[in-house]
């Protein structure tokens, strides 16, 4: 049984993957998207969205992280992915999701799911130019405007060379609008023999015992799901391992990783970025938590660091015990 943290533009970067991974349930991560277009890019860019590469490829807590790349020349594609390599990922994961529109304009992404044969020159070509030992695995979605091509496009990814497939089970017209539609899986599983990991709405432990038994897959990524409630990985496998009480992650618990988060992020982003980020960030958390939502309501209008520094000083802390 394998437990993946999804890679999701915007939102779970370096920073929150450090935090996740840190609460523990994950076994493996997937960066951002790296865009690749016509230029090799150098190795501060790779690094800039993997600073876990200095670190043998891992998060502070030891969880291993594949690099997503994301472009449609096959050349450009092999090209810096051999670079990538260089560095010292876990593997490389190719994106063939993404729905954005500036994305998808340009050939990238979800836009490939109309073109199977496209998608084998590119998984083919950087299959080529990594070395043997690193793996290279693959995400879809079911496709672009339906789910037709879905067969075709698992199957183009295993001619490929793709090792593993992730598939969100939406197509790129259906966005992030639930439901994910996890009962056209199976037939992309019968189509390959590669393992398959199901992804999208897995929110919580009863959502993914059901996509498990629905879509076939023991295997899963964790998205927003994971992001509203960090324990959801820890309560997969403590419900996996016959706990017929399957212990929540508490508010207190979180306290701790959320002074961390915040830390992290002065550390590493940009001014302007900071205070948005914990404000996003506890925006998925009021899902989960009431305390998460008093805790959006009081920092919503925040802007000044110091301020909710201070903020943050103030909420009580776990009992040691």
């Amino acid at each position: 049984m394998t437990l993946l943290l999804a890679p999701m533009e915007g939102l779970l970067d370096f920073v929150l993957r450090d935090v996740l991974t840190r609460v523990g349930g994950v076994d493996r991560c997937v960066s951002e998207f790296i865009r690749i277009t016509g230029t090799l890019l150098p190795d501060k860019v790779f690094l800039r969205y993997l600073p876990e590469l200095r670190h043998g490829g891992r998060t502070l807590a030891g969880v291993p992280v594949r690099a997503q790349l994301l472009g449609s020349d096959p050349v450009s594609m092999a090209e810096n992915a051999a670079r990538l390599a260089a560095l010292g990922p876990e593997g490389i994961d190719l994106n063939f999701g993404c729905p954005a529109n500036v994305v998808n304009r340009h050939g990238g992404g979800a836009a490939l799911l109309k073109e199977p044969e496209r998608i084998a020159a590119v998984v083919e070509a950087v299959r080529r130019a990594v070395p043997p030992h690193l793996p290279v695995s693959a995400k879809m979605r079911l496709g672009y405007h339906d789910a037709s091509l879905a067969r075709e496009c698992a199957q183009a990814m295993q001619a490929g060379g793709a090792c593993e497939l992730v598939v969100h089970a939406r197509t790129k017209a259906d966005g992030y609008r639930p439901p994910a539609y996890w009962e056209q899986i199976p037939a992309v599983r019968d189509a390959i023999s590669i393992p398959v990991v199901a992804n999208g709405e897995i929110w919580t432990v009863a959502d993914a015992q059901r996509c498990r038994e629905v879509s076939g897959c023991s295997a899963l990524m964790l998205g927003r799901g994971m992001v509203a409630d960090p324990g959801l990985a820890l309560a997969i496998r403590s419900a996996d391992a016959g706990d017929a009480d399957v212990p929540a992650l508490p508010w207190s618990a979180l306290q701790p990783h959320l002074s961390d988060f915040w830390r992290l992020v002065c550390e590493d982003l940009e001014p302007r970025q900071r205070a948005g980020r914990l404000k996003q960030w506890l925006n998925l958390l009021r899902r989960r938590f009431p305390e998460g939502e008093a805790a959006y309501q009081q920092v919503r209008t925040m802007t000044d660091q110091q301020d909710i520094t201070q903020w943050l000083h103030r909420q009580p802390m776990p009992d040691p015990a």
